[in-house]
């Protein structure tokens, strides 16, 4: 199954939380149907990434990266590569990569929510994951952080923007 095949398949099972993403579930689905290379950063009109919010419930922290041409803090995440062979995949790729943390998990249920939103590369049409720390993480920033840090669930507002924060309120809701 191709990376595109697998995306498709992904949303379509994907069950949205609410009318607004499953109104953008709906169009990434449309997006795909239009693109063959939708999940490609080579595609103009807009592409698929993959982004996981790497969490330690036990205590009750996210760890975001300060994001270097960003410059902001964001979940860990990015673009799709030719070695991919699953969206789920992608963003624990990313996470690793990103947090430089081995042994993370991706929760099971798929996705927990979707985020489009324009980059100076193109609209990023982003399924987001949660990927599980594992007890004792030892982050290690990589070349697209300025900083990696762990923040209390109750400050990520205080950092981040509304897009990040309802990322982490979605995921507390599901842990």
């Amino acid at each position: 199954m191709s990376l595109h095949a697998d995306t498709v398949r992904v949303l379509k099972e994907w069950s949205a939380p609410d009318e607004e993403q499953e109104a953008l579930r709906l169009a990434y689905g449309d997006h795909l149907a239009a693109h063959p290379d939708g999940v490609w950063r080579s595609c103009a009109d807009g592409h698929i990434t993959a982004s996981a919010l790497v969490v330690e419930p036990r205590r009750g922290r996210v760890l975001l990266t300060h994001h270097r041409k960003l410059r902001m803090w964001l979940q860990t995440g990015g673009h799709c590569e030719p070695a991919d062979a699953t969206l789920a995949g992608v963003a624990l790729r990313e996470a690793v990569e990103e947090s430089g943390i081995t042994g993370l998990t991706l929760l099971p249920d798929g996705p927990v929510r979707l985020d489009r939103h324009h980059t100076p590369c193109a609209w990023h049409l982003d399924v987001q994951y949660v990927a599980l720390a594992p007890e004792g993480a030892v982050e290690t920033a990589g070349e697209e952080s300025l900083e990696l840090r762990w923040f209390p669930y109750d400050e990520v507002a205080s950092v981040a923007d509304a897009t990040v924060v309802r990322l982490v309120d979605r995921t507390r809701a599901l842990l």
